[in-house]
C-alpha cells in the first residue's frame, strides 16, 4: 500500500491539509535519515507502518480534545509526537529529548510540513517543568522509571473523557513493568485496531495518574 494511504485506511476523515503533511514525511525522513540515523537504515521503507501508523495507535484509544496539553518524552526524531500533531491541529505537542541532532530533525520535519502546534526542544525529562495533560512515548523506558520523572509533569485539571496520565507505546511481555500498578493499568493490543502482521504483540498502556 502506498506510504500516506496506510494511514488514510485507518483515518479515513483527514484533511487534505492533514494529507499532504503525512505524505511529506517519506521525504524528509529519507533525506535527513542519510546524514543522522534516526530510524534503523533498514526499516526507512517501513516508515509508515512501523512509526507513523505505530504513533497514531494512541488515537485510538482517546480523542485528544482541542487545547489539549501533550508532552512527547524521548521523542527521537518525533515520533510519537509529529505524527500526533499532525492528526490533532487543535492540541499543543512539546517534543523533548537529550540528544541535540535527533531535536534538530523533528525542528526540521516539522517545520517542512508547516506544524504550528509541535515545539521539539532538548531537554532531558528531569529538568521539564512544565504540566500536560498527557505524557506520550514510544519504548523509552520502563514503566516505573517513567512515572518517577514525569509525575511532576501531569496537570491536575482534567479537559479529557480519559483522565490524565502517561499513554505509551511498547512491545512484548510487559507483565514485570506493569506489576507495580496492575490495579490501574492498561494494556491495549494495537492489533484490535491494526490488521497489520508487524502490530501483533504490540501494545498500548495507558497509566492514568
Amino acid at each position: 500500500m502506498a506510504k500516506a494511504e496506510l494511514i488514510q485506511k485507518y483515518f479515513p476523515t483527514l484533511t487534505d491539509t492533514q494529507l499532504r503533511q503525512f505524505e511529506q514525511l517519506d521525504a524528509l525522513y529519507r533525506e535527513w535519515n542519510a546524514n543522522i540515523n534516526v530510524i534503523s537504515r533498514k526499516d526507512i521503507d517501513n516508515l509508515y507502518e512501523h512509526h507513523v501508523l505505530h504513533s497514531l495507535a494512541i488515537a485510538k484509544i482517546i480523542n485528544f480534545r482541542p487545547d489539549t496539553q501533550i508532552l512527547d518524552f524521548g521523542t527521537g526524531g518525533g515520533f510519537p509526537g509529529i505524527p500526533l500533531a499532525i492528526l490533532f491541529p487543535e492540541c499543543q505537542f512539546k517534543l523533548i529529548d537529550g540528544t541535540g541532532k535527533k531535536i534538530r530533525v523533528a525542528q526540521e520535519v516539522s517545520r517542512a510540513i508547516g506544524l504550528k502546534n509541535c515545539n521539539p526542544v532538548q531537554l532531558r525529562g528531569e529538568d521539564e517543568k512544565g504540566k500536560y495533560d498527557f505524557v506520550v512515548s514510544r519504548a523509552v523506558m520502563a514503566l516505573p522509571d517513567l512515572m518517577k520523572i514525569v509525575k511532576k509533569n501531569i496537570s491536575k485539571s482534567q479537559r479529557n473523557a480519559l483522565p490524565n496520565g502517561i499513554i505509551c507505546l511498547k512491545g512484548g511481555d510487559l507483565q514485570a513493568e506493569t506489576r507495580p500498578f496492575h490495579n490501574i493499568v492498561e494494556l491495549t493490543e494495537i492489533s484490535d485496531f491494526f490488521s497489520e502482521e508487524w502490530f501483533k504483540e504490540k501494545h498500548i498502556i495507558y497509566l492514568p495518574a
